[in-house]
């Protein structure tokens, strides 16, 4: 019943759950401690003999153990005065941790590709880093050390994409309602 009399009015009605004009959080993701030369240096030794004893490396072994104290510190650090990615339906961000500062912002408009560049040391902590670049191919933001950064990207690229088509569907109707 509710459904005929919608279509009855001859209205456009909105659809559920979408705001045009207003900016939400999609997604927050804080870096691994591979965002840090430390903490590379750190996944590359983990790495780095791949004879195995009973199914584990021969470097997990040697060396987590060890470098406990270096990880636990690299990760308050990073908590503490490191920055989180932010991900609304109208831009990447990067913010400072804890605080209310924004480092940086690129709308959602101007990516054009997202790559995902996974330095040495990286692997372990299933990491990478997305570089956001516009159309012409110029790098318009890092994010380093996103952890599983291939999740990230297709968020983003979805994003991205729904924008695209929210702003072509929005056109239509003012240019309906303009006639």
């Amino acid at each position: 019943m509710g459904a005929q009399a919608v279509m009855s009015t001859g209205k456009p009605q909105a659809i559920s759950g979408v705001s045009a004009g207003v900016e939400t959080v999609v997604m927050n993701v804080w870096p691994s401690v591979c965002a840090t030369g430390p903490g590379r240096l750190c996944g590359r030794s983990y790495d780095s003999i791949p004879y195995k004893i009973n199914g584990i490396k021969l470097s997990y072994l040697l060396f987590t153990l060890p470098t406990i104290p270096i990880a636990l510190v690299l990760y308050f650090w990073l908590k503490l005065f490191g920055e989180r990615y932010t991900l609304t339906n109208q831009a990447v961000e990067r913010w400072s941790s804890l605080g209310t500062r924004r480092v940086a912002r690129v709308p959602l408009e101007d990516v054009g590709t997202v790559a995902i560049v996974q330095h040495p040391g990286q692997a372990f902590y299933h990491a990478a880093d997305l570089e956001l670049r516009d159309k012409g191919g110029n790098r318009l933001m890092t994010l380093a050390g996103v952890p599983r950064a291939d999740v990230f990207r297709q968020t983003i690229l979805k994003a991205r994409d729904a924008r695209q088509q929210v702003a072509a569907s929005l056109a239509t109707i003012n240019a309906r309602h303009g006639a």
